[in-house]
This record gives structure tokens, sequence and C-alpha cells, in this order.
């Protein structure tokens, strides 16, 4: 039983690290100031932004007593993700697990630096999607995992 949570431990502290040193190279190689940016296809570029908000730029606003107010209804709900991570099993465990890891990135950087690094810009032509991270992702993927498992799709444990 140690050795498996030492396991989960380590799953979501990865996911963090991932999402901390993705966000590290952004903010020293992506300076929004010089309006730098790195195009890696017609369809998807890096450019840092600076998020107040929640997913996707969200209920972004200036007031910080407000934004101090969502961040703790953030950590609020990461509580209640690794509570979900303590009783999952199988997939929705590993679900909660990249929940949990990427929020804990977002959480940290909205501690740090009073805002989020987004950086990843998908488009196609003038249209462009809501610029993401990596934690961004992580957080995506355990909601479809959980979306997928919730609707019957044989996902074996």
């Amino acid at each position: 039983m140690f050795k498996k949570n030492v396991f989960y431990f380590f799953f979501t502290i990865t996911i963090f690290f991932i999402d901390r040193l993705s966000k590290y190279w952004a903010i020293k190689n992506l300076n929004n100031e010089d309006q730098f940016q790195i195009i890696l296809s017609p369809y998807l570029s890096l450019d840092l932004i600076w998020n107040e908000g929640i997913a996707f730029g969200l209920l972004s606003f200036g007031e910080r007593n407000l934004y101090n107010i969502l961040t703790g209804l953030i950590i609020l709900v990461t509580i209640i993700v690794i509570y979900l991570v303590i009783k999952a099993k199988g997939i929705e465990k590993y679900s909660f697990m990249m929940i949990c890891g990427g929020s804990i990135g977002n959480i940290f950087d909205r501690l740090f630096y009073q805002a989020v690094p987004d950086f990843i810009d998908i488009h196609y032509e003038n249209f462009h999607w809501f610029i993401f991270n990596v934690a961004d992702i992580f957080i995506t993927l355990g909601v479809f995992l959980l979306i997928f498992r919730e609707f019957g799709l044989k996902i074996k444990n």
C-alpha cells in the first residue's frame, strides 16, 4: 500500500514539475513586452500571456479582492480533488491525479506571480483558441477521462 501511495504522489508531483519546467522556459524565453512569439506551424505558436482568471482566461478581472476569493475557491476545489484521489480507484484515480497536478501548478503561479503564465496558442488564420499551458492540458485530459468513463466507454482499470 505504501509503495502505491508513493507512486501516486510522484505521478502527481511529476505533472507539477513538467508544468513548472514548461512555464519556467516560457517565462525566460517568451518576452511579451517585445511581442516575441515562436511560430511552430501555421496552427501552433508560443506566445506568453499572464492569465488572472480561471481556465482559458475566463473570469479575468483587475479587482484584487475578487482575485483572492477566486484563488481561495480554486484551492478549496483542489483540496476536494486530493480527497477524491485518495478515495478513487483505477482510471478515476489517474484522472484526479492529473487534475490535481495541473491545479497545483496553476495555484503555485497564482500565489507566486499573482497570475498564471499561458503560452500555447492554437489557431487557424484569425481564429485563436484560448491560450493555455501544460497544467491546463493535464487538467483537461483528467476531466475528459472522467467524462469518458462516466459515459461508459470501456477504459480498463
